[in-house]
């Protein structure tokens, strides 16, 4: 079978500002993401917004199939005359909305088999897609996504940074977070107003039990009003509910705070509900 189809069809499609669509079009870049995905046949990859088909193409052109979520009707038209439904398996819709646990084979989930997520995000919505995707981190493997490089610049941030706060903590709890590379404005068609950079994303195997609802309560609260000391903000919460501060300066500030004792934290707050 070819795996070699022709060159993203970049004409007749005008990219529509409520999708956020800015089109990966420079073929190194997306030589290099495919490179770092390093996907193999077998594998159960999953791409989010294939758009013109920039990192699909690549994709199949390394392995025999895919799965794709797909929001705007006139590109999934596109999608599905470009490649057939064994290779590409597309699913039309909006990837908030969308159930990743349904793209994986009851048989392969059963297993042990994981999904590999991937995708050039759209912007305004990378930020509450990525805490949606912690309710599937038990059949996720790893996830790579361009971002906004601010984005990305919080997912890996370490305490006591500006870049540090509540995005940060959330996905470092559950994921090994690694910054891979930075993408100019040029590199899409059209150009977006500010720099990307692609994330790799890890699940931590180990805190699957872990529910992250406790952990966003707190970190909103912490967060909320990030510039204050935390005895004028989360240590009353937590007195109201009957829980222990250990580990929690009072004059500390939220930024200060590293991501183990968050999580300490949230069992504590979990445990007194």
């Amino acid at each position: 079978m070819s795996r070699k189809p022709g060159a993203p069809a970049t004409s007749g499609h005008r990219a529509r500002k409520r999708f956020g669509q800015h089109f990966l079009a420079d073929i190194g870049v997306v030589r290099a993401i495919v490179d770092a995905i390093a996907p193999r046949d077998g594998q159960h990859i999953v791409e989010i917004g294939p758009g013109l088909a920039a990192l699909t193409d690549a994709l199949l052109e390394r392995i025999d199939a895919i799965q794709a979520v797909e929001i705007d009707r006139d590109l999934a038209a596109r999608l599905r005359k470009r490649h057939p439904q064994d290779r590409l398996g597309l699913h039309e819709g909006d990837a908030l909305a969308f159930d990743f646990a349904a793209v994986l084979p009851a048989e392969a989930a059963a297993a042990g088999e994981r999904l590999r997520i991937v995708g050039n995000l759209p912007y305004n919505i990378s930020s509450p897609l990525l805490v949606r995707l912690l309710d599937y981190r038990a059949i996720v493997h790893d996830q790579h996504f361009m971002l906004q490089k601010e984005v990305v610049d919080r997912i890996v941030a370490a305490p006591r940074s500006g870049d540090y706060g509540r995005l940060s903590v959330l996905m470092q709890a559950f994921h090994h977070c690694d910054s891979l590379f930075d993408v100019p404005p040029e590199a899409f068609d059209p150009p977006p107003r500010v720099d990307s950079a692609v994330v790799r994303m890890t699940v931590r195997r180990d805190r699957e039990a872990e529910d992250p609802a406790p952990l966003q309560q707190v970190l909103a609260v912490a967060f909320g009003q990030r510039r204050k000391m935390l005895r004028g903000t989360l240590l009353p919460w937590l007195a109201q509910r009957g829980v222990s501060a250990e580990g929690i300066a009072p004059t500390a500030r939220a930024e200060e705070i590293d991501v183990d004792t968050w999580r300490a934290l949230a069992a504590r707050v979990a445990a007194a509900r």
